[in-house]
């Protein structure tokens, strides 16, 4: 087991895991016990801490202790610090999915999760460029967009509800609540989502679901591109290829917390 905090075996995502998820615990932390917690070497949670302070994932206290950043801490907005934290690990582990999704199609990719009747963004990369993590872009109504209508497809009745109520007068083409509920009927069925640009008609934005386990939604990953110069099945098949191996992180994650969990039922020194 990768319990010693020297262990080669451990990757760096999974020692940036440790660490986020030791915010799951407390809202502030000092290093040391980040790395007391992590199981990490001062001088390793140090480093990982920075790049986090970098990504804006982490930030520092007046006292110089370490918390959850701002953005987040504004969309988990009434959540608790757990569910903070696993939107950090998903951030986490989308950048490189997205930078390879982005690299494959040759498009812009996007990563967004629901805030009540809004998708905010958290992470995107470009066909030339890392995945920029370092902002949080404003939010938008979900039902105008795809990787919205991808999330809205599987969320519950009530969610979707709200959401069209909140964003109908922003819906492309002013669709009637009856036509958006019939194409996340549609979305649920086929998993794949897909809105055209208003005021560019090659332009069209293409979105799937990701998971956590369990059915559970967690996110969604959307590219956009110009319609006659893109081979649409096959970028919608780079699209799913990438949602599955987030959704597997995801949930092999989340089995791993939660075994970690009824480790720890336990007392250990």
């Amino acid at each position: 087991m990768a319990g010693n905090s020297t262990d080669p075996g451990r990757s760096v995502t999974s020692k940036v895991t440790a660490i986020l998820m030791a915010f799951a615990g407390g809202p502030v932390l000092t290093l040391t016990e980040i790395a007391s917690i992590a199981k990490l070497p001062t001088s390793t949670a140090h480093r990982l801490a920075s790049e986090l302070l970098a990504w804006r994932l982490l930030e520092r206290t007046e006292d110089g202790g370490y918390r959850i950043g701002l953005p987040l801490r504004i969309i988990g907005k009434g959540g608790t610090d757990l569910d903070a934290v696993q939107r950090m690990i998903l951030t986490v582990r989308a950048r490189p999915v997205l930078v390879e999704l982005a690299r494959t199609a040759r498009a812009d990719a996007k990563l967004g999760v629901l805030n009540g009747h809004q998708v905010v963004l958290l992470g995107q990369g470009g066909r030339t460029s890392a995945a920029d993590m370092d902002t949080i872009a404003p939010a938008l109504p979900a039902i105008s967009t795809a990787m919205g209508r991808a999330l809205l497809a599987f969320s519950s009745t009530g969610v979707v509800d709200r959401a069209i109520a909140g964003g109908l007068h922003t819906a492309p083409k002013m669709l009637s609540p009856e036509s958006l509920r019939q194409a996340l009927s549609v979305i649920r069925l086929t998993r794949l989502a897909s809105v055209r640009d208003e005021f560019d008609a090659e332009k069209v934005a293409v979105a799937m679901p990701v998971f956590s386990g369990g059915g559970k939604v967690a996110a969604a990953l959307e590219l956009t591109v110009h319609e006659p110069t893109t081979d649409i099945e096959a970028v919608t098949g780079a699209l799913a290829v990438a949602c599955r191996s987030l959704s597997r992180q995801l949930a092999t994650e989340g089995a791993r917390h939660r075994d970690g969990l009824n480790r720890g039922a336990s007392p250990s020194a």
